[in-house]
């Protein structure tokens, strides 16, 4: 049996981007740094990571919110839906997936595409789950 290749594509204090090219999604992992991250660290790192998105064509992606503490309130979502989002679709995304704790509200609400995206987005406490849904 071969093992997955796995390519470690890029990381930094705020967290790193994982390559699972046969597995078909490209992953973030946030780090505990995060909650010294500001909007433009925020913006910069996403438009990284939708670069890598573009550049490697998986067709999923999986971003583990589990350690992502930086504060909510210092996001702006209409950037991520007008800079971000068209450039997952560009990229050929067919599924996105958070791995978020246990009672974020959206675990278990049926996938649905966010503002813009042509492909749907799902959220999943336990990462088996999110990778069986990104597989299917």
């Amino acid at each position: 049996m071969n093992a997955a290749t796995v390519t470690h594509v890029y990381e930094d204090r705020f967290g790193e981007v994982i390559d699972h090219a046969d597995d078909g999604y490209l992953e973030i992992r946030w780090y505990d740094a995060t909650d010294a991250m500001s909007s433009a660290d925020f913006q910069s790192w996403v438009a990284a990571f939708a670069g890598e998105a573009e550049h490697r064509r998986r067709p999923g992606i999986l971003v583990d919110l589990t350690r992502f503490r930086m504060n909510q309130d210092d996001m702006d979502g209409d950037w991520w839906y007008e800079q971000i989002v068209p450039r997952y679709n560009a990229a050929g995304v067919e599924k996105f997936a958070f791995l978020a704790l246990d009672g974020t509200p959206a675990i278990g609400s049926p996938p649905q595409p966010a503002k813009g995206a042509t492909f749907p987005t799902a959220y999943f406490s336990h990462r088996q789950e999110a990778l069986s849904w990104l597989a299917s």
